[in-house]
């Protein structure tokens, strides 16, 4: 299948998203097709660094770790491809799609991505009632976790060297030095 040339103010909707070509990556928020970049090399390490922490917590747990590409289909007009997450609630899980909010989630920012993921994804995820959504900036080495508390999130944000706890995750506990070192 052939990648679709997109336009710039047509709504689409996840049959228009699962028929484009998987070579080309695209995320869809709110209708609107979002094309997606190759991550860059801290990206990647912090990536892999958070991964490998997040698996060997949740071995042996009810929560299964996912990362991009993998598809959270948030309603018909959104499919998106967080950088990692976690989803608790197996029936969720259809074997294409996590249909539905995952429990945590994990954007790295990029300078090609940093606008949608602050702005769009972050209202995105409120309303779909993500239970917490860290947005971590490689750049600038710092951590804003946004916590689900009924109906709205609260931020607080942390530095390199902190140790910082998963609240969605019971003793979960995150070394930032460790994921940030030698980037």
């Amino acid at each position: 299948m052939s990648s679709p040339l997109l336009q710039k103010d047509t709504q689409y909707t996840i049959d228009d998203y699962i028929s484009w070509d998987d070579e080309v990556r695209y995320e869809l928020i709110n209708g609107v097709a979002y094309a997606l970049s190759s991550p860059n090399h801290k990206h990647q390490r912090i990536t892999r660094r958070l991964s490998t922490v997040l698996d060997t917590f949740l071995k042996g747990k009810p929560c299964e770790l996912f990362f991009a590409p993998s598809d959270v289909k948030l309603d018909e007009h959104t499919v998106i491809q967080p950088d990692l997450f976690v989803v608790c609630d197996k029936t969720k899980l259809d074997g294409q799609f996590t249909n539905g909010a995952p429990d945590f989630v994990i954007e790295i920012l990029s300078p090609e991505t940093a606008r949608k993921d602050l702005l769009v994804k972050h209202n995105k995820y409120l309303e779909a009632k993500v239970r917490e959504y860290w947005i971590i900036d490689p750049e600038g080495e710092t951590i804003d976790v946004f916590h689900l508390d009924n109906e709205n999130f609260v931020n607080t944000e942390h530095k390199r060297k902190e140790k910082v706890a998963v609240k969605v995750l019971f003793d979960c506990v995150i070394d930032m030095s460790e994921i940030f070192v030698e980037l």
